[in-house]
């Protein structure tokens, strides 16, 4: 029997169409790991609508308040756990830096920092460079299109996670018309490959779909300090039952994960055309909205690469928190700018996400006020 036959096996996350209540939800139907019937829980990964304000309006209803906002500083306990301590009145930003060669920089202190939010420069309280465990997601295409190139995605997968913190956690995402977890967290390379062989190319790309579901599953079971989405794909979404705007949207409510993608998009008939572009358009944004980065290897070949430098990056960054000027209650998006400058350097660039929504007071919080490993 296939795993995803076994409902011990496996886990499945499902887009519904409600009409009667005008959006839609994504709900997970059965657990995993595999536990007697009367222990059974459904995951219940929900997907509120999530309709898009107009520019510096409020934050969807239902939202979940921003995750990232809440944080503030990450500690090394006695028996070598890092603990996230939360302050809801802190934003805390995940930066990497680099010069002008693009070579990462480490070893920066406060005062190379300037934050300034809608233009106004912010006092940072906090500064933290550590090798923190991460959460993370791995999101692989498994519509048709992706068959022939799977086993060269699953082994370079394999190799950003030993390459990895070996404190982090890691799930699996396999996606078609419908996304399944079929690896829950975990920092065993056995179980993450056995969950990445689940491979049943065919059907559509419901990526945003998967993208929401993910996000809101990471924003509910995730341990870590950090948490980041890694999405591998050959092509533009064409069965998800939301958009691309909408799924940045739900991503920013939450203020999580960084997403970094690899589109797999070369064609090696020599074609391309306005799929491609769109598909390169939906992950560039998707990754510079959260921080992140995208890639678009030329062949194959390259993806062992890209990965190795995805686990570079996610290990060498800068945690940053400050208050913000301007009140919560007032909400809107904020617009996020990090600068830094330092001595013996001609040009630093920061990347970090663009913006964030602000926790309302009185808004019901998603998270507990720490996070332990």
């Amino acid at each position: 029997m296939h795993p995803r036959n076994n409902p011990h096996l496996r886990t499945t996350l499902t887009l519904f169409l409600l009409l009667a209540f005008g959006g839609t939800v994504l709900a997970q139907q059965n657990p995993a790991p595999p536990l007697p019937a009367e222990q059974q829980q459904p995951l219940n990964v929900d997907r509120d609508p999530v309709p898009l304000p107009p520019p510096g309006g409020p934050p969807a209803p239902g939202a979940a308040p921003p995750a990232g906002q809440q944080a503030g500083q990450v500690a090394r306990g006695r028996n070598g756990g890092y603990t996230l301590t939360r302050d809801v009145d802190e934003v805390v930003l995940n930066a990497t830096v680099i010069d002008d060669h693009s070579r990462l920089v480490q070893g920066l202190n406060r005062d190379d920092f300037h934050v300034f939010e809608d233009g106004k420069p912010q006092n940072i309280t906090a500064l933290q460079e550590q090798d923190i465990p991460v959460s993370i997601g791995l999101l692989v295409d498994n519509s048709g299109s992706m068959r022939t190139k799977r086993q060269a995605v699953n082994q370079a997968a394999l190799a950003m996670v030993r390459a990895s913190n070996p404190d982090d956690e890691t799930f699996v995402v396999n996606f078609a018309d419908e996304a399944y977890i079929d690896q829950d967290f975990t920092n065993n390379i056995n179980r993450l490959q056995d969950g990445l062989s689940h491979i049943d190319s065919k059907g559509g790309t419901a990526l945003y779909d998967a993208v929401i579901a993910s996000a809101d599953y990471m924003a509910k079971n995730a341990k870590k300090a950090k948490e980041v989405l890694l999405i591998i794909t050959d092509g533009e979404d064409n069965a998800s039952g939301t958009n691309l705007e909408e799924t940045v949207r739900r991503i920013q409510d939450l203020q999580g994960p960084v997403v970094y993608s690899i589109g797999l998009l070369f064609d090696e008939a020599g074609g391309g055309g306005r799929e491609s572009h769109r598909a390169r358009r939906a992950l560039q944004l998707l990754s510079d909205e959260t921080g992140g980065l995208s890639f678009f290897p030329k062949n194959l070949g390259q993806v062992d690469q890209i990965a190795a430098e995805v686990a570079r990056d996610i290990r060498n960054q800068y945690t940053i928190g400050y208050h913000s000027t301007k009140p919560a209650s007032l909400g809107g998006y904020r617009v996020v700018k990090v600068d830094a400058k330092a001595k013996g350097y001609n040009k630093l660039s920061v990347r970090t996400r663009p913006g964030y929504f602000p926790h309302v007071p009185g808004a019901a919080a998603s998270k507990n006020a720490s996070k332990k490993q």
